[in-house]
């Protein structure tokens, strides 16, 4: 079986093969999976460039300006710790997580789909990832 099989049925294990929109009801259920499962602690990253980062990255932003901006905003290159669901979900954003940055500890809530985890041989790993993958795609 290959991995995208496995992860389309690990996924309609969590979901059922009749749940897999992402809705509210599904974005319910596949919380409270990760709440079960969860191993802590857990250090995440960004899976790409936050999107107030574009500009920086593949624009005309000034470097400079970007480098002091990441000093009060989370960027995708900054390392966090998981530290609970936020109570809100909504359909356009996914699953909220409360995280801390390891580097100076400011707290910061952003979707989970934007982020992955950085062992990748934590459980952890799978499991965000396959969280990421039916959101972005369902």
């Amino acid at each position: 079986m290959n991995e995208n099989k496995a992860q389309e049925i690990r996924i309609e294990h969590i979901l059922g093969e009749y749940n897999l929109k992402v809705s509210n009801e599904s974005l319910e259920l596949y919380r409270s999976y990760i709440q079960k499962n969860i191993v802590f602690p857990c250090e995440l990253t960004g899976r790409e460039d936050f999107a107030w980062e574009e500009i920086y990255i593949f624009g005309p932003g000034d470097k400079e300006e970007y480098a002091e901006l990441k000093k009060s905003k989370p960027s995708y290159t900054d390392i966090y710790t998981f530290m609970s669901f936020d109570d809100q979900i909504e359909e356009r954003d996914g699953l909220m997580v409360k995280v801390k940055r390891i580097s100076d500890y400011k707290q910061f809530v952003l979707p989970l789909a934007d982020l992955k985890v950085t062992d990748v041989n934590s459980p952890n790993h799978q499991l965000v990832h396959d969280y990421a993958v039916w959101f972005v795609n369902y």
